[in-house]
């Protein structure tokens, strides 16, 4: 006879926090499965979440880098659940979800009553990886427009600074860059103790709501650059840190009609959008 398993011992090394049943169910209700959803999760963990939402009849495509979990999950999840054992900022997930179609009821074929998919993430993000998480959500966005939403555990701090505005100190880079593509919502706050073994930061649970740039930015590259500046000399002035891109600072900032002695992180995004449009007119060669 073989040994029984032992139980999985958290990893420090993947950020592994495992969330209790009874909080699962929380989490389910606010991620709210409907008709026609095809669900990525992100860090399957010990099925917490994979489960209850296999049992909605969702196909359910789960990314775990951790090979133990992955190996003792694949011998209970039901035949709705895609396992893939690698790193989720490395793994080609695409080719695995547009391949998915949404369960309907044994014998009855696709009609115009069918629910559509809609491709939706979830996952107990690992704290230390966050931040690479959300902006890899964001790349995935604007290449390929597929997910609809993603419902994240994050820690609460994070989650506070994807729902920041101009001006308070959560506001950052990444709120920025977020703002442009989703609408960011805070679900529900855990405690410490909904995890097993329990962090040491409350945590949050936050709705991201995907959609068209809510801004036009003129040039990319011109927007990541000052978008860099703004927040590495935050408490600048807006002169000093345009002035530091470009010598045209006083002038575009004129032109846009801000005040070159505020601070960047006062910046909206459509005026950040204007200085971009207004900075890349100006790197431009006249037109003879």
């Amino acid at each position: 006879m073989s040994s029984p398993r032992r139980p999985h011992r958290a990893r420090k090394r993947f950020g592994q926090h495992f969330l209790s049943a009874k909080w699962a169910a929380k989490v389910l209700q606010a991620i709210n499965p409907q008709p026609g959803d095809v669900f990525l999760e992100v860090g399957p963990g010990q099925g917490a979440l994979t489960f209850p939402l296999a049992a909605t009849g969702a196909p359910v495509i789960a990314v775990e880098v951790d090979r133990d979990l992955v190996d003792e999950l694949a011998t209970r999840v039901p035949p709705n659940v895609t396992l893939v054992a690698g790193d989720i900022l490395k793994t080609d997930v695409m080719s695995f979800l547009t391949g998915m179609q949404p369960v309907r009821p044994p014998g009855v074929a696709p009609d115009a009553s069918s629910p559509p998919r809609r491709y939706r993430l979830v996952g107990n993000l690992p704290y230390n990886l966050s931040t690479p998480i959300l902006f890899k959500l964001i790349e995935w966005h604007q290449q390929h427009g597929l997910f609809a939403d993603a419902v994240i555990m994050l820690q609460l701090e994070v989650a506070e600074r994807l729902a920041a505005k101009p001006g308070t100190k959560a506001w950052g880079a990444l709120s920025l860059y977020l703002k442009l593509h989703a609408d960011s919502t805070i679900l529900l706050r855990l405690p410490p103790g909904a995890f097993s073994p329990p962090p040491k930061v409350n945590s949050a649970i936050a709705r991201l709501t995907f959609h068209a740039p809510s801004v036009k930015i003129a040039d990319e590259k011109v927007f990541d650059q000052l978008v860099q500046r703004m927040f590495s000399l935050r408490r600048k002035t807006l002169h000093n840190v345009l002035k530091s891109i470009d010598k045209q600072a006083p002038a575009v900032l004129a032109q846009a009609g801000i005040d070159p002695q505020r601070r960047p992180e006062t910046l909206t995004l459509p005026e950040i959008g204007r200085i971009v449009e207004l900075l890349a007119a100006s790197k431009r060669p006249a037109v003879l």
